[in-house]
């Protein structure tokens, strides 16, 4: 493509290194797609002739319908899925196949396909990730009823219902929603039309070529529409976010399967056994989204690495956005779908749950709030409550059998009252507390929702 500057061939170790098609051939639809528009404006633009145009969209389908059905050779010499596609364009068709690079550069060819892969891998990932919040939103209402201690620094806290706990993932969720959304309307602008840099003294209807690849809108500074990598950034960011997210459900699951917790029971076809241990039943999916979520982050370091010291515009480092965005991309989905799958065939061991439910320490704070409505200070209120745990840790009485009254005439008769967990919860109906009927009214919101 460059034999008009150079007098010697291109070094084969060279060929190997700068290669990017073992990688950048998932792009070929996108490359289509962009060709056509291109040559579409060309046409508007008096560059090509009608029959021309005819024998380059039509060569483009027919390498788009071999590419799909795996006949068609990719090769290294020609370094890129732009290249590999021209090529075969122009032995297929001829001359006029020679004439579709005319007014664009692979700069802005790349820049273009990599913005319309990214958006089309969203809308699959926005999808995917509404499967996982039904799969949640499912457990959610069979176990909206469920009490479990609710823990801070692993440490039993307070009572929450099982609903509540998986509603918090669907909101962790939706905040990924948000944010790939986000992410797509920033990105869904044409860089088609930047050339190398600088544009093209040949102008093309830019506008038109974007509205038939569906961008919003075309980039309004060519040097910037041909360095910015900032989307990919992005949505690896919130790619790695929402892996992050998932990695503490794993983190929950892992503990609530264990023997210690045993809160949970996942299915024989989520986990696996031991070579050794015949009786280990492992979270092997958990465990490896947890792990698959550290390849998530180094994916996002990986790119902001490469561009945190380019200057404008293109550099050929730039190639090397794409491994990152399209490893990310396979990995966030795969985690989707085998978690979506695993969540929706897990089960709670309810009477397990309700054992550890029954700690009334998870109720001191209640205890507390009870001698504040008597008119005690918080502060003092606390250090009361404090007292009867320390009691009750000492004496090995559980704090709801202990002589209250006696550590101090601030409690009533009616201070056992407090220990109740229906009562408890029944009470926490602030917006955003788990009682079981705001955790009911969250559950049908949502499926409304995600409808």
């Amino acid at each position: 493509m460059w034999k008009g500057r150079f007098s010697q061939d291109t070094s084969s170790l060279v060929q190997q290194f700068g290669e990017s098609i073992s990688y950048d051939w998932r792009l070929f639809p996108h490359d289509i797609a962009g060709s056509v528009a291109h040559a579409r404006a060309q046409l508007k633009a008096g560059l090509l002739t009608a029959e021309e145009f005819s024998q380059i969209e039509s060569g483009l389908m027919e390498i788009l319908g071999d590419i799909e059905a795996g006949k068609f050779e990719f090769k290294t010499s020609l370094e890129d899925i732009h290249m590999n596609i021209e090529a075969e364009l122009t032995r297929r068709i001829g001359a006029a196949g020679a004439k579709l690079h005319t007014a664009r550069s692979r700069n802005d060819q790349v820049a273009t396909d990599t913005r319309l892969y990214t958006r089309a891998e969203i809308d699959g990932l926005l999808a995917a990730i509404t499967g996982l919040q039904g799969a949640l939103l499912d457990r959610a209402e069979k176990y909206a009823a469920t009490v479990i201690p609710g823990y801070t620094h692993l440490q039993r806290g307070q009572p929450v219902t099982a609903g509540h706990h998986f509603l918090a993932y669907v909101e962790m969720l939706e905040r990924d929603k948000s944010r790939l959304a986000d992410a797509r309307k920033r990105l869904n602008i044409s860089p088609l039309g930047s050339g190398a840099l600088a544009g093209s003294t040949i102008n093309l209807d830019r506008r038109g070529i974007a509205e038939e690849l569906g961008f919003d809108g075309v980039t309004r500074n060519s040097m910037d529409a041909i360095a910015d990598r900032d989307y990919i950034a992005e949505v690896l960011f919130v790619i790695s976010l929402c892996g992050v997210h998932l990695s503490r459900l794993s983190e929950d699951l892992i503990l609530w399967c264990s023997a210690e917790f045993a809160f949970a029971a996942l299915s024989d076809a989520h986990t696996t056994g031991s070579s050794l241990m015949p009786q280990k039943k492992n979270p092997d999916v958990c465990e490896l989204t947890r792990g698959k979520t550290g390849r998530l982050v180094g994916n996002l370091m990986n790119l902001l690495v490469a561009v945190k010291g380019l200057p404008l515009t293109y550099n050929r480092d730039l190639q090397e956005d794409k491994p990152p965005l399209f490893d990310s991309v396979d990995t966030l989905r795969l985690i989707l779908a085998v978690n979506t799958e695993m969540i929706s065939a897990m089960e709670l061991r309810e009477e397990n749950c309700r054992a550890a439910a029954a700690d009334p320490m998870l109720l001191a704070t209640d205890l507390a709030d009870y001698l504040v409505k008597k008119g005690v200070p918080f502060r003092h209120a606390h250090e009361l409550v404090g007292k009867a745990v320390a009691q009750a840790i000492a004496t090995k009485t559980p704090l709801d059998q202990l002589d209250l009254a006696a550590i101090d005439p601030a409690y009533g008769p009616d201070a056992k009252d407090v220990f109740s967990l229906e009562t408890a919860l029944a009470a926490r109906t602030n917006p955003g507390a788990p009682s079981i009927a705001n955790v009911l009214g969250e559950i049908a919101r949502w499926k409304s929702a995600l409808a």
